[in-house]
């Protein structure tokens, strides 16, 4: 007699590459990061990123769909809107940066999308959006001294983590502040410079970092302690509401 194999468990909802679960909607799209910051040169990629629906009751089978999907030439990342909205919530600063960009950088904007568009300070508190965007700042910190320190080809990026990491510090302080993320940049040469000097003196970056630090302690917020999830899960019902039969 024979033992049958064990039956492969159903896999949890994971990120990858390849199309949309069937029957999805993307609901908002834009582009994105250095392009949307007035950073961006002539060899730059164009990022977008996007919130998608997928059908309600693809949630309730054995293989729930992938919660994000990424594509790469064109760079495309779309998150499902569940977990679009977990990211926000944490004061995610890329997730974030859809809510605020510049009208003409959406490419895709549905009823339900505008509605987002319309609840993001709900997202907002002020100990996530401090959290977040120093410690995103502190991640391209950490990159550009790990990429020094290796000596590799990847070297070449040590100005872009730096340019990025003010820029961080920067947005943080401003949304931080007033309540509204600020995309274009205002400056887009201070933070080209700032690229280069780090590129030739790695040590002038962690002194700003640590004045950033200062900088938020000292602010004065706007921000509430904690974000509105009521507001963000009563959109959130009325999506799965929308799909409930594959609309």
């Amino acid at each position: 007699m024979t033992n049958d194999p064990a039956p492969t468990p159903p896999t949890e909802p994971t990120g990858g590459t390849g199309p949309l679960p069937a029957g999805s909607t993307v609901l908002l799209e834009g582009v994105v990061g250095s392009t949307a910051y007035g950073l961006a040169g002539p060899h730059s990629d164009v990022d977008r990123l996007g919130v998608f629906a997928a059908p309600t009751e693809s949630f309730h089978g054995l293989r729930p769909p992938r919660e994000s999907i990424v594509e790469n030439e064109p760079d495309r990342t779309l998150h499902e809107a569940g977990k679009y909205c977990r990211l926000a919530l944490s004061g995610n600063p890329t997730a974030i940066e859809l809510l605020w960009l510049p009208d003409e950088l959406y490419e895709v904007r549905t009823p339900l999308g505008d509605e987002l568009i319309g609840l993001r300070s709900a997202f907002l508190s002020a100990p996530r959006v401090r959290d977040a965007f120093l410690g995103y700042a502190a991640q391209q910190l950490s990159r550009l001294g790990s990429k020094r320190r290796s000596g590799n080809w990847i070297d070449r990026r040590a100005a872009k983590h730096a340019r990025h990491m003010l820029r961080l510090i920067d947005q943080g302080l401003a949304l931080y502040e007033t309540g509204v993320l600020p995309i274009r940049l205002a400056d887009p040469e201070r933070y080209l410079d700032f690229g280069t000097h780090v590129d030739a003196d790695p040590g002038l970056a962690g002194p700003v970092l640590e004045d950033a630090r200062e900088r938020f302690a000292a602010a004065r917020t706007v921000l509430p302690e904690q974000p509105d999830e009521a507001a963000v899960e009563h959109w959130l019902l009325r999506v799965r509401a929308h799909h409930l039969n594959g609309d």
